[in-house]
């Protein structure tokens, strides 16, 4: 709590520093737009790569950081890249972008628009586009790391930068701790990111005080029966039976099991079993995505899962060596999202002064998607987490866009990437103000 008063303390003194800081910023980033950013945004929009498949975009990273001062180190947690500027004591503050593309054909007509096919270690092909905007990300990386460079006397401490892969399929920050992110590098204090969002005016900024983005879990069932003929059901137990009833029971998790007043998502994405009308199978295998904003939420509904699938399958006459098998992925799998509500304070308030009226909103949240940031900022390991929303959609087009992971997704990347690195810039130094 000390340290976090200071930082207010330091922050209020960066706050009244001349409006001219700010206008001298935003004309930097402008003009650095113009030179450099815009023709690098078109190249990573025009070659996408796949989730734990990015070489070239790891590699272009690493050189664009690299020239700018950086000691860098490529291949952390797969092709993750980390890079660190050490500008005398003080906190150690992470940016992180994440950098994956996914498996789309792109249809958004535009000049840059991605042909990019790519094939994966098991042979197969697929088309690549940024449908998630993680290409505005990178870019307002190089853009970030170019002003901090620039600005060394105005922040003190020990800057980290992480380009994170496979961010898609929700592994690549764990990936890149168990690399050792946090041993091998300076550990952080506070950890900023920040995501690009189509439902969002471009440049509007969003700072949520708590909940960001929700869990994800990726879970597997797979319900057992005994085969027989479709016309003599008493000879077998239908797993198909069993397998839609609970589909149905899943739902009293969400409606019985938690608060009414708490988020939670159970749903069924996927589900394969039989060969041919007549024929009972012996086996059907169910794919589930499950949601939630808290810890404690999070765990009900994946013990829940078990115990219906269990009980259920007792109810319908399945023999004990038939259970279902229910199987939690490992790799699909993250925490949800929280923001530290104290640092988010600290970074919208100066975001707030920085930029005036008008250009921090807030946004409700529309739906229940989930961000692997979660992993960095995990309450165990004591890393205080902001991760805010940027828009990137021209005002009058708001609500009338296609989605994120759309093959139609596109974004305004000028208005977009300026924000974006403005905001990491002021939020960054609010938080590593100058030693005296």
């Amino acid at each position: 709590m000390k340290r976090l008063l200071g930082a207010v303390s330091l922050c209020l003194t960066f706050l009244s520093a001349p409006l001219a800081l700010a206008e001298t910023l935003s004309e930097s980033i402008a003009a650095d737009y113009a030179a450099r950013l815009g023709d690098l945004f078109t190249h990573f929009h025009a070659h996408p790569e796949l989730s734990g498949m990015e070489f070239e975009t790891a590699r272009r990273m690493a050189e664009e950081l690299r020239e700018l001062g950086y000691t860098v180190t490529e291949g952390v947690g797969g092709t993750g890249v980390v890079a660190v500027m050490e500008n005398g004591a003080g906190p150690t503050v992470m940016l992180r972008a994440d950098m994956d593309g996914l498996p789309l054909q792109e249809d958004t007509g535009l000049a840059y628009a991605s042909t990019v096919r790519q094939q994966k270690p098991d042979g197969k092909e697929f088309p690549v586009m940024h449908a998630c905007g993680h290409d505005v990300h990178i870019t307002s990386m190089v853009g970030t790391a170019r002003q901090m460079a620039q600005r060394k006397d105005q922040w003190s401490g020990t800057l980290v930068l992480v380009v994170q892969p496979a961010e898609e399929t929700i592994s690549g920050a764990a990936a890149m701790l168990r690399d050792g992110l946090y041993q091998r590098f300076p550990k952080p204090e506070y950890a900023l990111a920040f995501h690009v969002d189509a439902d969002s005016e471009a440049g509007k900024i969003n700072v949520p005080l708590h909940a960001v983005a929700s869990s994800s879990d990726s879970v597997d069932i797979i319900v057992h029966g005994v085969g027989a003929h479709g016309a003599y059901p008493q000879q077998g137990i239908d797993p198909v039976l069993v397998a839609a009833q609970i589909v149905v029971s899943l739902q009293s998790i969400v409606s019985r099991s938690i608060s009414p007043l708490e988020p939670g998502v159970i749903t069924v994405g996927a589900i394969h079993g039989g060969t041919k009308h007549n024929i009972i199978s012996d086996r059907v295998e169910m794919q589930l995505t499950v949601r939630s904003d808290s810890f404690e939420t999070r765990k009900k509904l994946l013990a829940g899962i078990k115990r219906v699938a269990e009980g259920v399958a007792i109810s319908l006459g399945v023999p004990g060596n038939l259970m279902p098998e229910v199987i939690f992925s490992s790799t699909e799998t993250t925490p949800p999202t929280l923001n530290d509500e104290a640092t988010a304070r600290l970074v919208k308030t100066t975001l707030e002064t920085h930029f005036g009226p008008g250009t921090v909103v807030e946004n409700s949240r529309t739906g229940m998607g989930a961000e692997d940031f979660a992993y960095f900022v995990d309450p165990e390991l004591g890393v205080k987490g902001v991760y805010f929303d940027v828009g990137g959609t021209p005002a009058d087009e708001v609500g009338t866009v296609a989605s994120h992971h759309s093959p139609f997704f596109k974004i305004q990347p000028e208005p977009a990437i300026k924000a974006g690195v403005e905001a990491m810039v002021v939020s960054a130094m609010a938080l590593m103000p100058p030693t005296e």
